[in-house]
């Protein structure tokens, strides 16, 4: 009889529903643990040692690098489907963490433990799934570095915001944190574009008044009489 889990994580990431039946379900019967997790709890810390590969169900992991000043840069998101390429790398290079997961939103996850991952990763179809996904992460990272590096902080900002739809629902400190930098920069940022009339500020929440302006500036294309005044 198959694992309970077995179609439910399959759906998720097909790779799984080549593999040979008694790999896929005595991997899933000795090697898992299935957590129901709430928003805003640590699943890893920096430093910490790799309990596992994340198998994301529902939800969203929220991955972040700290830096010793209390900032923190968000690397990416997991979503169901999706590689933590923190925890791969970890797992292949036996490495501690290289940043800190967290929950953005109530998540249900299945952890494979070390031994689990390399018995699947000895699977050819599955191995060519981690190592496709892990190619297009570090190209989404490579660009935020791109972004972090020669990019204006007010593009990256109208950028994320576009990125989140017609009314944001976030704190300042959240959209700090998704840009790497500090609060205060990000609300100066905000009531410049809110004067501008590109936007309409409230508590822990933001409603998109202009998105075409918004987008002007994500793209560097707009003018500066297209952008907010000081």
């Amino acid at each position: 009889m198959a694992h309970p889990l077995a179609a439910t994580l399959a759906a998720a990431y097909p790779a799984l529903a080549s593999m040979p039946a008694d790999l896929r379900d005595g991997v899933l019967a000795g090697h898992t643990q299935t957590f129901d997790v709430p928003a805003g709890t640590t699943l890893f810390d920096e430093g910490s040692p790799c309990r596992g590969f994340p198998l994301v169900l529902s939800g969203e992991v929220r991955v972040a690098r700290g830096s010793a000043q209390g900032r923190a840069l968000e690397l990416y998101r997991v979503t169901p489907g999706e590689v933590c390429v923190v925890s791969t790398s970890c797992l292949f290079g036996h490495r501690a963490m290289a940043a800190h997961g967290t929950t953005a939103a109530p998540t249900q996850l299945v952890l494979l433990d070390p031994q689990g991952f390399e018995r699947w990763c000895a699977h050819a179809p599955f191995r060519s799934f981690v190592f496709g996904v892990f190619a297009e992460r570090l190209a989404d990272l490579m660009a935020l570095v791109e972004a972090v590096a020669f990019q204006r902080l007010d593009r990256r900002l109208a950028d994320a915001l576009l990125g989140h739809g017609q009314v944001v629902h976030a704190t300042h400190q959240t959209l700090a944190d998704e840009l790497g930098t500090v609060r205060e920069i990000v609300t100066r940022l905000l009531r410049r574009f809110e004067r501008a009339g590109w936007l309409r500020l409230a508590r822990e929440r933001i409603d998109i008044l202009d998105a075409g302006a918004l987008r002007a500036v994500a793209e560097g294309s707009g003018t500066d009489a297209h952008r907010p005044g000081t």
